[in-house]
């Protein structure tokens, strides 16, 4: 192996190097879910009243408390951020998948080719996550760097539906 490819292993499998995309992360987070706050409070009838809004809300705030300050918790092992990182992912998971099913059971949405791909974007989100900490629990595999487009696509994720949520619900 070569020393350049042993530098990106070590990144890989050790959040140490890690500090500042996930400090950014929490940063760009933490906005978020204030605007999402004010969304609901700002929009709270229309959320209510409409099918499938109440879903939406609670699959963003969800899915930002998956990109959290896990990975920024100083000196634990790779063992225990793959853990973490593998049982977090599985509850959000399990959430997302709750609301989309009861979305497509109610056929939420303006149309099913929207909420299908309201469904792959969040998927697309979050099985990174789980995949990260999989590598991490393995040693091989990618390990952080899976966290790269979970998190990109988490605040993508959460981005559309605070519009949603504060835009497009009064139209």
């Amino acid at each position: 192996m070569s020393v350049h490819g042993g530098y990106a292993l070590m990144h890989g499998y050790s959040a140490a190097g890690w500090q500042s995309l996930f400090v950014a992360e929490v940063g760009a987070s933490a906005a978020l879910t204030g605007l999402l706050f004010v969304a609901i409070s700002i929009n709270l009838a229309q959320i209510l009243q409409g099918a499938g809004l109440s879903g939406r809300a609670g699959e963003a705030m969800v899915l930002l408390l998956v990109v959290s300050t896990l990975a920024l918790v100083p000196g634990q092992s790779a063992t225990a951020l793959g853990a973490e990182l593998l049982v977090a992912g599985l509850v959000v998971w399990t959430g997302v998948v709750t609301i989309h099913v009861r979305a497509v059971r109610g056929q939420v949405g303006p149309s099913s080719g929207v909420l299908a791909g309201r469904i792959v974007l969040a998927q697309t989100a979050v099985l990174p996550l789980l995949v990260a900490g999989v590598s991490l629990l393995l040693g091989a595999g990618g390990g952080l760097y899976w966290l790269v487009p979970g998190v990109l696509f988490c605040l993508v994720v959460a981005v559309l539906n605070a519009w949603v949520l504060l835009i497009e619900i009064v139209r």
